[in-house]
């Protein structure tokens, strides 16, 4: 390859990098922070970027300077002054970055404190992550409730975000599978789910808003779908929210629409892997009690729609390799009697 199309390639490789910062509605744009523990996270990194960005261009500008001033020309020039065992110089070179990294170091321990700091009468969340969705348990006694890859929060509230990698099934394995990191990026940062560790974090919305999340431990096939939502809604809406959440799902009777799925859901193993509060309890798949109540489904990979549960049900790990949710071979005819059952647990 010659060495104007070496620079060429090398030319619309950094012009595509770039390009990649400039979407205008990123939804998971870190540097937006609506939360106070995202803000505390910009108030360490902004001023670190700027300084790093400095050091950048000052080091780069040399190097070029260097680089044409003391190019080869080809004639008989002496070498330029050797400054090998300059200790001035060499002492300078090494105090100076040892600061710089003693001051990033000095600015951060304050801001790792606070982030640490447990809030005061928040709404306590475990989170628990599998291949690849999302568990959350709303631990406190006035809630009780599990619901999966959606979070609900009221804007204005700590939420205390447990990542609990020790709860464990009836069998006496790990409920957590692998590592994941859960991460929502303008509400705060990354935290990882370590089996057999918990983390903690905290929450805090603004204003109303959906805030996009993702899992950011590489955790198998699935895991840039990996997706999750947290939904901050006004406290009379979340309220709403859990008083809903805190009610079992309705049993279909004979003659009632999604009869027929409930039958089939109870006898194609479906009852086994998901729980339905009020009649099923498994432990493998995301809770189903409202799961038509939510706006996606399959870690937020698709949007809740009939064609879209379809489409999911006809082939799990076809649409989402490595999916967990086994191929049933359902009929069509199956398929419309589930999707049916599926919409009454709202």
């Amino acid at each position: 390859m010659g060495g104007s199309r070496r620079r060429a390639v090398a030319l619309a490789a950094g012009l595509a990098v770039l390009m990649t910062g400039c979407a205008k509605h990123a939804p998971q744009d870190t540097l937006r922070a609506e939360g106070p523990a995202a803000r505390t996270i910009n108030h360490l990194y902004v001023p670190v970027f700027w300084i790093a960005a400095a050091i950048f261009v000052l080091v780069q500008g040399l190097l070029l300077v260097f680089l044409f001033k003391y190019r080869d020309r080809g004639d008989d020039r002496p070498e330029p002054v050797q400054i090998h065992g300059n200790t001035k110089l060499e002492f300078g070179w090494t105090l100076l970055p040892a600061l710089l990294l003693a001051g990033v170091a000095i600015a951060t321990l304050p801001t790792i404190f606070k982030l640490a700091k447990k809030p005061s009468n928040p709404i306590n969340v475990t989170v628990v992550g599998h291949q690849f969705w999302w568990e959350y348990r709303y631990t406190d006694p006035s809630m009780g409730f599990v619901s999966a890859n959606e979070m609900h929060i009221p804007v204005g509230r700590d939420i205390r975000v447990t990542e609990d990698g020790t709860l464990r099934n009836p069998d006496g394995s790990l409920d957590a599978d692998v590592i994941h990191s859960f991460w929502v990026p303008r509400l705060n940062g990354k935290t990882d789910m370590i089996p057999g560790r918990v983390n903690h974090m905290s929450l805090k919305a603004d204003h109303a808003d959906v805030y996009w999340g993702q899992c950011t431990e590489f955790c198998g096939l699935s895991h840039a779908n990996m997706r999750l939502k947290v939904i901050a809604q006004s406290p009379a809406d979340f309220e709403s929210w859990v008083t809903t959440m805190k009610q079992p799902a309705a049993t279909p009777k004979d003659g009632d629409p999604g009869y027929a799925g409930y039958q089939l859901f109870s006898t194609k193993g479906c009852a086994g892997c998901h729980t339905v509060d009020g009649y099923t309890q498994g432990k493998i798949g995301p809770n189903l009690t409202h799961v038509y109540g939510r706006t996606a489904f399959a870690g937020e990979l698709f949007d809740m729609s009939p064609d879209n549960l379809r489409k999911w049900l006809r082939d799990p790990p076809g649409v989402k390799p490595g999916s967990r949710m086994p191929n049933l071979g359902l009929a069509p005819d199956d398929i419309t009697k589930l999707i049916a059952y599926l919409e009454t647990l709202k």
